[in-house]
């Protein structure tokens, strides 16, 4: 079109917004379109919506359709295009009351799928194995590799680039480049550029590169077969991330990527029997298996009260919508009658998670929101470590250098002052084993956060290298996921006494503090927290005395004795309607 990008045409992504008053052709996420939903419910400002990639029934795609069915009620004149590769066209017709379906029919290749003959237990080092051979065996065209997260991506990408050094030169070069979601958009943009004359690219990806992008020249495909889900188990109340096998609607769109510029082969990492045994058909939606505790405070804060009735095209589980709203009373997000609390409303304005916004919110009240804020944003970016497989013992020593001995979260800040001292240098990020991408959006995120912390006149103030502030932020935020040491072995979670684990990554390995609090849970070999901090347990009733309860003097000998919690909400009475609270009994441990 030949126009400045950020003026007629513009985009607005989480902590990124290029547009101005002249756009008005506008890209953006689900999430930042519902954030628009905050400002005003009819979007007057959009006359035509095209919502992509439905069929990913993300739990943003999924809330939209319910609300812009309603948008469209009132507004007529509105038009609404859904489009999709795999869609199942009939129901989202019938949903939204029968629209019309235009088919257009796509050019593509044949694609070659082949399987393993037996199970192999280690799909990296089998991807690498299986690309090393495309590229020696095979002819011109580039690789792309399906893995389910930046540490697998960011290791694979180091292997691959340091084997191909070692490549006798009459061989093509081979460059492994990364894609997921938390990279830049400059870093993006490399896997979009040709690669350099008698060169193969190797693009490592999420499933963000399942229908999400388009990447010409790529002709093989490696399919691991898993994906990384955030799944919430509403009976814990809890989220856990798990590494799962991705579905037969799934497998088939990962092969597609090797026929759209030509024929094209797909190594599968695993056996024809797993894919017509073991995958599901189609995908569960986000919805029926995510925490939906940002989604209830998003929909409360654009007006939507009663959420159990919202209309969803898959409902919920029930006891999933209301462990939301427990939660979020927990963290005074909702008031006794189930409505925003002032402070709910303001945690609403942050794209962040509920916890996070409420520790960056209540980190001005202990005079470290300066720290907090660094934070924050290093936890919405990942890992800032590289651990590459040849060098993991200097990589480690690096790491326990810059280690703080109180936890992760104080141990990202250190990376991240550090780096700031150090004039954001490559070569020290380089020689620390540090993700110089990281840090350099992390940096980003924490300039857009400031942002809004500016409208809500929240300052930036420092704690002067006082832990124990920080540390109460994390709390106040993260009280749920606390966790108390086993005398036997590992850890048990207050809220259910499930047993969990120190992750080896943790600056807290092998010191095992007696009471701690993680960001998540994530499951492999075992139950492993990550992101974790040591704390002092009677900030535990300090922070949140409507959760956690000090067991009496009768119980003080008693270890992991459990008893009730104080109810979430205060005053329950037999007339209360059932969105507003759950008559649920949470059970905790007793402590001293």
């Amino acid at each position: 079109m030949k126009v400045k990008l950020g003026e007629e045409v513009g985009y607005s992504i989480r902590f990124e917004d290029k547009t101005t008053e002249k756009t008005r052709i506008k890209y953006m996420t689900n999430g930042m379109l519902l954030r628009e939903y905050l400002v005003d419910r009819d979007l007057p400002q959009y006359k035509v919506l095209i919502l992509d990639e439905a069929h990913e029934r993300t739990v943003g795609i999924d809330i939209l359709f319910g609300l812009l069915k309603e948008t469209i009620k009132r507004r007529p004149e509105f038009k609404l295009i859904i489009t999709s590769a795999t869609l199942d066209a009939d129901k989202f017709s019938i949903y939204f009351n029968k629209a019309p379906i235009i088919h257009i029919p796509g050019r593509t290749f044949p694609v070659e799928k082949l399987y393993l003959e037996e199970p192999e237990m280690d799909y990296i080092q089998s991807g690498i194995e299986t690309i090393m051979k495309i590229h020696l065996t095979q002819p011109p065209g580039d690789i792309l590799f399906f893995l389910t997260g930046q540490e697998e991506i960011d290791s694979t990408c180091s292997i691959i680039n340091e084997k191909v050094q070692k490549l006798d030169k009459r061989y093509p070069k081979l460059i492994a480049l990364p894609i997921y979601a938390s990279l830049s958009t400059e870093q993006q943009k490399r896997i979009f550029e040709p690669a350099p004359p008698f060169t193969r690219k190797c693009i490592v990806a999420t499933n963000i590169a399942e229908t999400s992008i388009t990447i010409d020249g790529i002709y093989f495909v490696v399919d691991s077969g898993f994906v990384k889900q955030k799944v919430h188990n509403p009976r814990l109340g809890m989220d856990q991330l798990l590494i799962t096998p991705i579905s037969q609607a799934c497998a088939d769109q990962r092969a597609g990527r090797a026929g759209r510029t030509g024929p094209g082969k797909c190594y599968r990492l695993y056996t024809e029997k797993a894919y017509l045994n073991e995958m599901p058909i189609v995908s569960i939606p986000e919805i029926q298996r995510a925490n939906l505790a940002d989604t209830v405070l998003i929909l409360k804060a654009i007006g939507i009260n009663n959420v159990i009735d919202f209309d969803y095209m898959d409902p919920p589980m029930h006891n999933t919508l209301i462990s939301a709203l427990h939660h979020l009373y927990a963290i005074s997000a909702l008031d006794d009658d189930g409505k925003l609390t002032q402070l709910g409303r303001k945690m609403a304005e942050f794209p962040l998670e509920p916890p996070l916004a409420k520790m960056l919110i209540v980190s001005e009240q202990f005079g470290c929101s300066e720290e907090v804020v660094t934070i924050v944003a290093a936890l919405s970016v990942g890992n800032l470590f590289i651990r590459p497989k040849e060098k993991e013992e200097e990589a480690d020593r690096r790491k326990r250098q810059l280690s703080s001995s109180a936890g992760d979260h104080l141990t990202m800040l250190q990376v991240y002052n550090n780096w700031i001292k150090n004039g954001k240098s490559p070569s020290w990020c380089k020689e620390n084993y540090i993700n110089f991408r990281s840090l350099y959006k992390c940096e980003d995120i924490r300039k857009q956060l400031i942002k809004i912390m500016k409208k809500y006149h929240i300052q930036l103030i420092s704690s002067h290298n006082n832990p124990i502030p920080i540390i109460k932020s994390i709390v106040s935020g993260f009280f749920v996921h606390a966790a108390k040491r086993d005398p036997q072995e590992g850890y048990r979670t207050l809220v259910d006494g499930q047993q969990v684990f120190i992750h080896p990554t943790s600056s807290l390995f092998g010191r095992n503090p007696e009471w701690v609090v993680y960001h998540e849970l994530v499951l492999t070999t075992k139950e492993y927290m990550r992101e974790i901090i040591a704390i002092d347990p009677q900030w535990l009733i300090e922070l949140a005395p409507a959760f956690y309860q000090k067991s009496d003097g009768t119980q003080l000998n008693e270890r992991m004795r459990k008893e009730k919690l104080k109810p979430l909400f205060n005053g329950v009475k037999k007339d209360q309607k059932p969105w507003k609270v759950s008559h649920r009994t949470t059970i905790g441990p007793s402590y001293h």
